[in-house]
C-alpha cells in the first residue's frame, strides 16, 4: 500500500526553480538600492561630515552654510559622478562587446587619448584655462579620434581586431604628442597635471548642463544596441543569419561609446578602470546577455566611481585624493587578477 506524501512535500517537489530573469531583476533592484546608499554617502561625507538631517536641511530648507556645502559643492559633484560613472560603464560594456574582448575599455580605441590631446592643444595654443572652456575641446577630440579609428579600422569593413589595432596605434601617437607639448610648455603641464588625474571636485552646474545631452543620447543609443550586439557576439555569420546589420551596429556602437566616454572624459578627465572592471564583473553573474549587462553596468559603475570618490575624501583628510587616483590604485590589482583568471581559464 502506497502512502501519499504530505501536501508540503509534494509542493516542494513540484515547485519550479526561480526564474533566472526574476533573480536578475531582483539583483538589479538591489544594485539600485546600493547606488542610493552611495549617493547619500557622497552628500554626507566630506572634509566636514554632515548628518542626514543637515543634508536634508541644506537641500530643501537652508540657503546658508549647509546649503552652500550640500547644494553648492556636493550635489553637483555627486550628480556628475552618477552621470560619468554610468557613461564609463556603458561605454566599456559596448566596447567589450564590439571588440569581443572582455578586457577592453574606452582607452583601447584611443578615445581618452583624443580628449587629452585636444585639451592640451586648447591650453597651449588657444590659451583656454577653465574647465568650461575646454570641455568642448575634449569632447571634439574624443569624437575626432573615434571617427578616425572607425575610418582606419576599415569603415564598412571594420572588424574587432582592426578597430583595436587602429585605436592602439592612435593612442600611442597622441600620448607621444601629449608628452612633447607638456614638457615644452610649463603652463600646459601645470593645468593638465590636475585634469589628467581625473577628478569630480571641479563639478558645477554649468559643466553638467553642457554634457548632459550627450550622456542622455549616448545612454539611449547604447541600451538600444543590446540585441544586435548580442547577435554579433555569436560571430559575424550567425549575426547575419539572425538579421543583424553588422556595419550599422559597429558604427552605432562606436558612436555610442565615443559620445559617452567623450562626455565623461571632457567633464572629469580620463578616469581609468571603471569601464573595464564593472562590465567584466557584471558579466560573471549575468552571463553574456547584454540586455542585462548594460543596465547593471549603468547602475554599478556609478557605485564604483562615487564610492572611490568618497574613499578619497576619507583617507587623506582634511585634503582628498582625486577619484582617478583611487580608481587606478583599486583597479590595478583587479586588472591583474582578471587577466590571470582569464589566462588560467584558457589553459
Amino acid at each position: 500500500m502506497l502512502v501519499d506524501s504530505p501536501p508540503e512535500a509534494r509542493a516542494e517537489k513540484t515547485a519550479a526553480p526561480p526564474d533566472r530573469r526574476v533573480i536578475r531583476a531582483a539583483g538589479l533592484l538591489g544594485s539600485v538600492a546600493v547606488l542610493a546608499c552611495v549617493t547619500v554617502a557622497s552628500l554626507v561625507i566630506g572634509a566636514k561630515d554632515l548628518s542626514l538631517a543637515q543634508v536634508w536641511h541644506g537641500l530643501f530648507e537652508d540657503s546658508g552654510s549647509y546649503g552652500d556645502v550640500v547644494v553648492g559643492e556636493r550635489l553637483s559633484r555627486t550628480v556628475l559622478g552618477l552621470l560619468a560613472g554610468a557613461a564609463l560603464g556603458l561605454s566599456g560594456a559596448v566596447l567589450q562587446a564590439l571588440t569581443r574582448n572582455p578586457l577592453a575599455d574606452p582607452g583601447l580605441l584611443g578615445i581618452n587619448a583624443g580628449a587629452s590631446a585636444a585639451v592640451v592643444t586648447a591650453i597651449t595654443f588657444f590659451g583656454v584655462t577653465s574647465l568650461r572652456g575646454y570641455v568642448w575641446f575634449a569632447f571634439l577630440g574624443a569624437a575626432a579620434v573615434g571617427a578616425l579609428v572607425w575610418f582606419l579600422g576599415g569603415s564598412r569593413g571594420a572588424t574587432p581586431v582592426r578597430l583595436a589595432l587602429a585605436g592602439t596605434a592612435i593612442s600611442a601617437a597622441l600620448y607621444g604628442y601629449l608628452q612633447a607639448v607638456m614638457i615644452t610648455d610649463e603652463a600646459a603641464l601645470g593645468t593638465m597635471r590636475f585634469w589628467t588625474v581625473g577628478s569630480l571636485s571641479s563639478a558645477d552646474n554649468g559643466t553638467i548642463t553642457q554634457v548632459l545631452p550627450f550622456f542622455v543620447v549616448g545612454t539611449v543609443l547604447a541600451l538600444a544596441l543590446a540585441r544586435p550586439l548580442n547577435a554579433m557576439e555569436m560571430g559575424d555569420d550567425t549575426a547575419r543569419s539572425l538579421g543583424a546589420n553588422l556595419n550599422r551596429t559597429r558604427a552605432l556602437s562606436m558612436l555610442a561609446a565615443t559620445v559617452l566616454c567623450g562626455a565623461a572624459t571632457a567633464a572629469c578627465g580620463p578616469i581609468v578602470f571603471v569601464g573595464l572592471m564593472v562590465p567584466h564583473v557584471v558579466r560573471s553573474f549575468t552571463g553574456p546577455d547584454l540586455r542585462w549587462i548594460l543596465p547593471y553596468a549603468t547602475v554599478l559603475s556609478p557605485v564604483l566611481l562615487l564610492g572611490a570618490d568618497v574613499l578619497g575624501r576619507i583617507v587623506a583628510r582634511p585634503a582628498e585624493l582625486q577619484v582617478g587616483i583611487v580608481t587606478a590604485v583599486l583597479g590595478g590589482p583587479v586588472f591583474i587578477f582578471l587577466v590571470r583568471r582569464r589566462r588560467t581559464a584558457q589553459l
